[in-house]
């Protein structure tokens, strides 16, 4: 907390190569912190930490509107083209109690693409890989965060109809996290307004938790 007027919310974003994870990241922040291209390998190598400048008209304490300030923890994939996976969970384990060893996390965001299937292995490693980094209650603190969401609703898809019609592996796992998701349009994520009903969803979930944190 910076101070009384001021709330920081602190999340980890978790996901395979070439989901959209890092500009995930840079669209909650606002920014171009975290580096984010089309390549045929594994672009995040290392952990890194973005914040936001403050941002308003997000939320509102005892009638008053408040700051709020965004931490963003970008991870690398998993699976990862050059790291193996003891090497990835080491990186994000240590920058996960560096960075919000005190405050606690508030969500962690696993980043899918709508316009590609979940397998069930794939779904199982994430699952298994984010119960070694997070504990048994690694549920309570899950968003799914769909993105390419445009790409679906470009092949007739509405949200609901999207779900209607997914794999019962992605339903599976968004029954498993109590159903906390989000669908990202990836050519609206760094319009301002899109960025704010993201984020108000966002908030949304922490309150559930009744800001609780990991």
């Amino acid at each position: 907390m910076a101070d009384s007027s001021e709330k920081t919310i602190n999340f980890v974003v978790f996901g395979r190569t070439q989901t959209g994870k890092s500009a995930v990241g840079n669209s909650l922040l606002g920014s171009s912190d975290f580096e984010s291209h089309c390549s045929p390998s594994s672009v995040t190598t290392q952990c890194s930490l973005g914040r936001s400048c403050r941002i308003s008209g997000i939320i509102r304490s005892k009638g008053h509107e408040q700051g709020l300030r965004v931490q963003v923890l970008d991870t690398p994939a998993y699976p990862h083209t050059s790291l193996s996976k003891e090497q990835v969970t080491d990186k994000v384990r240590s920058a996960l109690a560096h960075y919000f060893g005190k405050e606690g996390l508030h969500l962690a965001l696993l980043v899918l693409r709508a316009d590609l299937p979940l397998c069930l292995d794939e779904s199982n490693h994430t699952i298994q890989f984010m119960q070694e980094l997070l504990g048994p209650t690694w549920k309570d603190f899950t968003v799914v965060l769909l993105t390419h969401a445009d790409k679906a609703e470009e092949a007739g898809f509405s949200e609901e109809a999207y779900l209607h019609s997914a794999s019962s592996t992605l339903l599976s796992l968004l029954s498993l996290v109590q159903h906390k998701y989000v669908f990202l349009n990836n050519q609206k994520s760094i319009i301002k307004e899109e960025r704010a009903i993201v984020l108000r969803k966002l908030l949304g979930f922490i309150r559930q938790n009744n800001y609780r944190v990991l």
